[in-house]
């Protein structure tokens, strides 16, 4: 028997109690029951199916899941775009950096080979025309300008009229003929006698050291 027809079974019987009670003028008749709800209320007013509001409110959530998931991946997207800006830039800084770095080495390197030319051109103490035209081509091919070949020279020169000295005053005196050849070199070099005494000085204490 299902609920249904129990609820039937209850609610006769107690209207032929009522009947019942009425023919004998008997007691206060109480109230009838509450009407039976259809089985399809029952279940919805429990929760076992969705209302309306239930489904929009569950299609609210689903979009907003969506649009989260959407602006997570935009996210990604320019974070991962930053990153590779960020390294193509440190890349390109990177090789600039490297083009620098070899520029400036060739450059040292060229200063240095074209020092080594300037002094064996002049470690007899003069310059022919073919060596001047030699050194001259030498500067245009290695881009030397005008101003780093005379400052080199001057060094050159300093470093040939030193070792001259040297030379002369190896057996702790000077010639005749060794002061003749540091004139020479002197008046060549365009040195000035202070500068020549101070480095005649410089040799004589190292010597001196040395002994």
């Amino acid at each position: 028997m299902s609920d249904l027809d129990e609820q039937r079974r209850k609610v006769e019987e107690l209207k032929r109690k009522i009947l019942e009670q009425k023919r004998k003028g008997g007691a206060d008749v109480p109230p009838e029951p509450p009407p039976v709800k259809p089985p399809d209320v029952v279940k919805k007013q429990t929760g076992q199916l969705p209302t309306q509001a239930q489904q929009q409110a569950l299609e609210a959530l689903r979009q907003t899941e969506v649009e989260n998931q959407r602006r997570a991946e935009e996210l990604k997207r320019q974070s991962d775009d930053t990153l590779r800006r960020q390294q193509e830039e440190e890349k390109k800084r990177s090789e600039a950096a490297k083009t620098v770095q070899t520029q400036h080495t060739a450059a040292v390197v060229s200063l240095q080979a074209y020092a080594q030319a300037l002094k064996q051109a002049w470690t007899d103490g003069s310059l022919s025309n073919d060596e001047d035209g030699l050194l001259a081509s030498l500067r245009k091919s290695m881009g030397i300008s005008e101003k780093e070949h005379v400052s080199l020279e001057q060094e050159v020169q300093l470093e040939i009229y030193l070792q001259a000295i040297v030379d002369s005053w190896k057996n702790g005196s000077i010639t005749p003929q060794d002061l003749d050849h540091l004139d020479t070199l002197r008046e060549k070099f365009k040195i000035s006698a202070e500068e020549h005494l101070r480095l005649e000085k410089q040799v004589r204490q190292e010597i001196l050291r040395q002994k």
